[in-house]
């Protein structure tokens, strides 16, 4: 393991650590969020609002981690959710991930809009994988998609809901994300000096292939997708409930409807027969000042009262923040920047340190809390604000 990387102590000294390793453009991709980034920003801060019940006098010798998730036992409360365009970060990063991730004995969840063949990221765990999809290409290019995650071995189909149109990433406008990866020279001039000054992460993205294309968004007659398709086709292919009747006569396995926040959608899932939800506001990169997903998880949990897995993601930096979710009833957590980091900054060794740091983090909190079990955490080990047990909304 990289010096640097051996004295990371948290997410944050990984973010540090990505900072210096990948140009502006890309670091600002990866840490960035939508318009004035207000529930980025929240996201992280509300875990403030919830404070710890701790149990005194207790031993915990022996603390375990395990959870199921949808019949899958994982050895962690935590799976590696989908981060588009990974190999940006760093070479065949679909792949570093997956291969951390399931040698942590968690799932890895890949996007549509990855840069590896679903095929050779699925080779690349032996762990649970996880098929995250946008419809982009229209039903006919999605269900081709779908049919190849079934074939490779994907165990549930993650179906995202909350993005009928990229949202305004406004650093992403300012720092040419976009020229860099359709990379016309014509349009890159004005962004060549962040690149040139990170020339090892340059080097190396030029080896990987440089042009970004989405192997698993194969159109008729044109072959993969190019990544300067992205924002048109999303708007062409808005997902709504009606679309789970064609999915599911594709599709035998789980599916999980990710970007639910409030309790009306949380209904909606489960009249739509789906077996779980993601409680997600897309790490706040969609709609601006939506509420932070701490604060929506306990109005979806008891919407769905038991009737479908409630997971979560959003804000998660340390295993605290992990702590707090499984205590307001996600029944586990996706992480994706706070991993994100840790590939930006060293590839697979990187992401291995993410899962280390928020392990640690998670054990030392559970023997601190007086509990044994991530699987007994409950509400209360926690006090939360008074409004928050207001359920009551649709």
């Amino acid at each position: 393991m990289p010096r640097d990387l051996s004295r990371a102590l948290t997410t944050a000294d990984l973010r540090q650590l990505a900072e210096r390793r990948v140009p502006r453009m890309v670091f600002d991709y990866l840490d960035g969020g939508a318009d004035a980034e207000v529930t980025l920003r929240e996201n992280c801060r509300v875990y403030e609002d919830v404070t710890f019940r701790p149990r005194g006098a207790v031993a915990t010798p022996h603390v375990t981690l395990a959870t199921t998730v949808l019949g899958t036992t994982f050895d962690v409360p935590f799976l590696l959710a989908p981060l588009g365009s990974s190999r940006l970060f760093y070479p065949r990063g679909e792949e570093a991930a997956a291969r951390a991730a399931g040698d942590a004995g968690t799932g890895y969840i890949l996007s549509t809009l990855s840069g590896c063949r679903l095929e050779d990221v699925k080779r690349a765990t032996r762990g649970p994988a996880w098929y995250q999809v946008y419809l982009v290409g229209g039903r006919d290019v999605a269900r081709a998609a779908i049919e190849r995650a079934a074939a490779a071995g994907f165990g549930a189909l993650v179906l995202t809901i909350d993005t009928p149109v990229a949202g305004q990433r406004e650093r992403d406008t300012r720092n040419g994300v976009k020229e860099l990866l359709t990379f016309r020279p014509w349009t890159m001039a004005p962004f060549l000096p962040q690149i040139l000054a990170r020339p090892r992460w340059f080097a190396g993205f030029l080896a990987d292939g440089g042009l970004m294309r989405f192997p698993n968004v194969v159109l008729p007659g044109s072959g993969p997708m190019p990544y300067a398709s992205v924002g048109p086709a999303l708007e062409e292919s808005v997902v709504t409930w009606a679309d789970l009747a064609w999915i599911r006569k594709v599709w035998a396995g789980p599916i999980v409807a990710k970007g639910v926040l409030t309790g009306d959608a949380a209904r909606h899932a489960v009249d739509a027969g789906v077996q779980a939800v993601v409680v997600s506001n897309h790490g706040g990169r969609q709609l601006d000042t939506v509420s932070p997903t701490l604060r929506a998880l306990p109005e979806v949990v008891a919407a769905v009262a038991g009737r479908l897995e409630v997971l979560f993601d959003g804000g998660i930096r340390r295993g605290g923040d992990i702590a707090k979710a499984i205590c307001l009833g996600a029944r586990a957590v996706l992480i994706g920047r706070a991993y994100g980091y840790g590939l930006a900054a060293a590839g697979e060794a990187g992401v291995r340190r993410a899962i280390d740091i928020l392990k640690g983090d998670l054990l030392r909190t559970l023997k601190l809390l007086g509990c044994a079990s991530s699987g007994a955490l409950d509400s209360t080990f926690v006090d939360v604000p008074p409004e928050w047990r207001d359920c009551g909304r649709g």
